[in-house]
């Protein structure tokens, strides 16, 4: 079965991840650091995880498998999920993929490397309506995709 796990911390778009999930029947992890208030229903799990570094993105890369979904703006995470074939995208509805993973390391890299040198940068561009529509429909699209390769031909 395909699962969806959400890289919660500050993810606008959860909402929209258990409407869809509901309609597919789908399991969701929502992993945060924190305690969030999450419907009560049981295809709905919150993972809280300790509050070091990286501790939900390694959570994440631990369980998500071979064509599940995660959700994330963390781009090393992406890569990290991509690494264990599941399908992963942004809240915006940015789809990343083993061939633009290694454009937006990069970017996200070169930007890091500005800031440090005290270059000033925009961060990013604020989410806006057409951002959630963008993601629903990529999200019904990376899920179509995902559950048609688990049944195989």
């Amino acid at each position: 079965m395909v699962e969806i796990y959400v890289d919660a911390d500050g993810c606008p778009v959860k909402n929209e991840v258990f409407r869809v999930a509901r309609r597919y029947g789908l399991k969701v992890y929502v992993v945060s650091n924190s305690r969030l208030r999450l419907p009560q229903e049981p295809l709905i799990e919150l993972v809280i995880v300790n509050e070091g570094f990286d501790a939900a993105d390694d959570w994440i890369v631990e369980h998500v498998d071979e064509n599940d979904v995660a959700v994330s703006a963390d781009i090393p995470l992406a890569a990290r999920c991509l690494e264990k074939g599941a399908r992963i995208l942004d809240p915006k509805g940015r789809i990343f993929t083993e061939d633009s993973i290694g454009s937006a390391l990069a970017t996200r890299d070169l930007m890091a490397h500005l800031r440090d040198m005290g270059d000033i940068t925009k961060g990013p561009a604020p989410f806006e309506k057409r951002d959630r529509s963008r993601f629903l429909r990529h999200l019904d699209d990376v899920i179509q995709a995902a559950l048609r390769a688990k049944r195989g031909p």
